[in-house]
This record gives C-alpha cells, structure tokens and sequence, in this order.
C-alpha cells in the first residue's frame, strides 16, 4: 500500500461517524491472540489519547483553529474509545500495566533501531533500559501480589531482567533535558519518533497515577508512586528533543502525520484480521485528518507542507521481539548516567550533581522497586513456545 503524506485525502470527517454499537466492539482474547495484538491496541491509544490532548491545547492558544480542531478532535475521541475498549475486562489492572511496558520496551527498541540521529538514538536506548527494569519490577509485583508469571501477558517475546535500577533513575529536572532536534535539519522520521515515543509514556504516565492508588498492598501503592515518577520524566526527556521552534500549525500536521506512521505500521502487522480491518479503516480516516491540517497550515502559514513532510512514509515500526538488541543495550549502556542533556558513565558523575540529593531524599527510608524485587531469582525455561518466540526467561520470587 502506498500512501502520499503530500496528497492524500482520506476519509472526509463528514463520513468519519460513530453509533455506539460500533465504539464498543468485541475485546481481544489476552490468551489467545498474540501479544503484540495487545501492544498495538495499548500504543494506539496512547497515540490517540496524544492527539486530543494536543488538539485541546493548541485551540486554547489559537482562535482561528477552534473550529476544525474541535471538528478533527471529536474523531479523534472517538477512535480512542473503540481502541482503548478493545482490551478485555477480564485483564486485571496489573496484567494491563506489564502490557504498557511490554509496550515501552519493544517500541522503544524498535524507533532506537530505526533513529538517523545518533543523539536521539542514544536518548531512546537510555530510556529503554529504564522501562526494561520498570518491566521487571511489574513482574516480581505480579509475583508477589498473584503468584502469576508475567509471561502469561508477555507470551515470552520481552526478557523479565533487571535493567537500569529503578531506584537510581530519580533525576533532578536539569538532568532529565534533552537537545532538541533541529526542526529545519532533522528527518520526518525523527520527528514522528519524537511523538510516538511521548504518546507512550504520557500514556503510562497516566495510567499508573490513576491505577496505583487503588491497590491496597502498600508495597504496590509505593511502586506505581516510583515507577509513575520516573514516566514523568520520561514524558520531560522526549518532550524535550522536539524543537520548540515549531509553529502550532507545523506540530498539528506532525501529529497528525505520526497517527497515519503509526496506524500504517499496526495495520501491516496486525495478525487478528478482525483488528486489522479497524487498523485500515483508522489509517483512512486520519489520512482525512492530515488533509485538513495540511490545508490550514498552507493557508495561515503560507508553506507548503512538502517542506515537513516526505512524501512516503518511513519504514513501519516494527512489532517485534527485539531482545538481542536489547540484551547489548544492556550489556554495554546500562552504565549511563544523565548529566545535563549528556550521556556519561556512573564513575563521571560529579559528586555534587544534582540528582544525586535528589535520589538520596527520595529514597530516605528505602525504595519501593527495590522492596518489591528482594527475593525475586531468575529460573529461566518458561517459554510457551520457544521455536517460534525464543528463549524468554521468567524471574521468580524465592520461597
């Protein structure tokens, strides 16, 4: 399938209605499909939930695009439900939360791999190895609290290992900023990485702060506090590398470029045909969304979008296992400190960096991730189908 960024229209948003009927579809089964299914439904309404909330603040900065935002919004709303009510009641809060990271870990590997800029590639593998130990935190938690394995949502396809210790991803905010891409000088991709990668963590963000008060275990409640901290500053690294320099109307056409990136991507891949005609009928309809803020970028800016936009999509994110380039990430990066917007090894740090008052404050009386891991030993030969998912590996808590 081709598609144009430059010229294709799409769906028109008078066709793009709903009935309730259709918002509200059929979940998919979190034993039987597989579990990348799964992690594009929780990367779609990440992405869609991104949308919105970009739409609604750029209205509120910008009178004269109220209307059509408002008009692309309400569909935007809309796809996020019938996405975000694809996941199935019978998945618990927690099995949810594996999946986020599940989510975190292979996209984020996926756009690190995919990344022209250097810089930018290093930002992602550093946050990768972060959400790589929020995944194993989740895990000895679900132990914990359930006795379950987290392969069970994992289907094996993600290692459950220790990465970048939680407890010492507290940063003071200098040292979660990055340097920006430059918006004139930077791929189309990069920039559509940029986005995705924020829409996820935002994501997580929000689900954990909405989530964590609701267990009763306190162990639990402290984790999703940690883990929820440092999503936030997650979300300030990757808002970071955008260039503040883009106009509103330039950010409008970019979001609504990287929903077509990412929908396209979903739809090549999808194996539940059932979900891959959504997938298709979505990548349609936000062809017609990029239509109308390419048309108003082109007539309140006077710049063609050509000069944003390729005029062929990037290579799909690829949903996948990516653990042997994970486990090199881990072998060699694992080590990295922020400085400021720099990368550097822990022996580098200065003593008197900022973030290490920061971490010795908040981690005064102990911290919850390391808690909830003492006694969590690996037993690997968990694989519910080693020829065709490799050789995940499950970390159990000692009895």
């Amino acid at each position: 399938m081709t598609i144009d960024l430059r010229k294709d229209t799409g769906v028109p948003l008078s066709r793009q209605t709903f009935n309730w009927r259709e918002l509200v579809q059929t979940p998919y089964s979190k034993l039987d499909d597989d579990a990348f299914t799964r992690v594009r439904v929780v990367l779609m309404n990440g992405i869609e939930a991104e949308a919105v909330n970009f739409g609604h603040s750029c209205a509120r900065m910008n009178q004269e695009l109220r209307r059509p935002l408002a008009e692309v919004r309400r569909a935007e709303h809309f796809q996020q439900t019938l996405v975000n009510w694809l996941n199935p009641p019978d998945q618990s809060p927690l099995e949810t939360t594996i999946a986020y990271e599940q989510v975190a870990v292979e996209v984020t590997a996926s756009v690190a791999q995919n990344e022209p800029d250097p810089y930018l590639a290093q930002v992602y593998r550093f946050g990768l190895l972060e959400d790589f130990d929020h995944l194993y935190r989740y895990s000895a938690l679900m132990d914990r609290l359930l006795g379950k394995d987290a392969n069970n949502i994992l289907q094996s396809y993600t290692d459950v290992v220790p990465g970048r210790p939680t407890s010492e991803e507290h940063r003071a905010p200098s040292d979660d900023l990055r340097t920006s891409y430059d918006a004139e000088k930077a791929a189309a991709v990069s920039k559509m990485n940029a986005l995705t990668i924020l829409a996820a963590e935002q994501q997580a963000q929000n689900y954990y702060m909405n989530i964590g008060p609701q267990h009763s275990d306190p162990v639990a409640r402290q984790l999703y506090a940690e883990i929820a901290a440092v999503k936030e500053q997650h979300v300030t690294q990757y808002e970071s590398i955008i260039d503040p320099k883009e106009s509103w109307l330039e950010k409008w056409v970019l979001h609504e470029a990287t929903e077509v990136y990412n929908y396209y991507s979903c739809m090549e891949q999808e194996t539940n045909p059932r979900i891959k005609t959504i997938w298709e009928q979505f990548l349609d309809y936000e062809l017609g969304h990029l239509a109308v803020a390419r048309d108003h970028f082109e007539k309140h800016e006077h710049r063609d979008a050509a000069e944003i936009l390729p005029a062929k999509l990037p290579n799909p994110i690829s949903f996948d296992s990516h653990r042997d380039f994970i486990r090199k990430v881990l072998q060699r990066e694992v080590d990295l400190r922020a400085v400021g917007p720099e990368f550097v090894a822990s022996s580098q740090v200065p003593a008197r960096n900022p973030s290490s008052s920061y971490r010795k404050r908040l981690n005064a009386d102990g911290s919850p991730s390391e808690m909830v891991a003492a006694g969590y030993r690996m037993n690997p030969g968990t694989e519910l189908s080693p020829e065709s998912k490799g050789d995940g590996q499950k970390e159990r808590r000692a009895r």
